[in-house]
């Protein structure tokens, strides 16, 4: 095939940033204590995304043989489009879900520190008054299965005496300890195959 010698490169440089930023990561976090402000940073998204990036970067050589439609016998299409059909069918609905929570919440910053019973979101730079009086209710959705790709990907939502809500990501933090913090507060969990926000 003439695109291996091309996307061997590219997939080695890609694992050598990925193991970079991952070697970086370990490396600060002997020097970092538990931070308690949490955005969306690369490292979570990177978490998040991967096993769908691993498994577009496994079947992407096979997909790039789409070009190569009028050489493929009969055989090698319908191989070619099973193999099409598991990648995108894995690696897509996550990616759907990732873009949603990114739009959702890139400039929302969560400020929680369990300890000091402290709570925070900001909207950008303004803060948004409320406190644990003010949630009237909070939604816990999570993914029904934990073997998808996707199943990381769940969300909170604070119900406000205000009437409004606020929607809090698995892009920002691990949701389960917010949850439990807030387990005084009326909780209602809902499951589902698919958690789009």
């Amino acid at each position: 095939m003439k695109l291996l010698p091309f996307l061997r490169p590219l997939l080695e440089a890609a694992a050598a940033i990925t193991l970079m930023a991952v070697g970086l990561r370990i490396i600060t976090n002997f020097f970092t204590r538990n931070s308690r402000v949490y955005r969306p940073t690369f490292l979570r998204q990177l978490a998040l995304l991967f096993w769908p990036l691993l498994c577009l970067g496994v079947g992407m050589p096979f997909l790039v043989s789409f070009f190569y439609l009028g050489t493929l016998s009969t055989f090698e299409l319908v191989l070619l489009t099973a193999i099409a059909a598991v990648v995108l069918g894995f690696s897509l609905p996550a990616f759907l879900l990732h873009s949603q929570y990114y739009a959702r919440n890139l400039h929302t910053t969560l400020v929680f520190d369990p300890k000091q019973n402290v709570l925070e979101v900001y909207e950008g730079r303004v803060r948004i008054p409320f406190g644990k009086k003010d949630i009237t209710r909070v939604e816990r959705v999570t993914c029904q299965s934990d073997r998808l790709f996707w199943s990381r990907y769940t969300y909170l939502k604070l119900h406000l005496q205000t009437g409004e809500v606020l929607t809090l990501t698995s892009l920002l933090t691990n949701l389960e300890p917010v949850t439990e913090f807030l387990r005084n507060t009326p909780l209602e969990r809902k499951q589902r195959w698919f958690c789009w926000a």
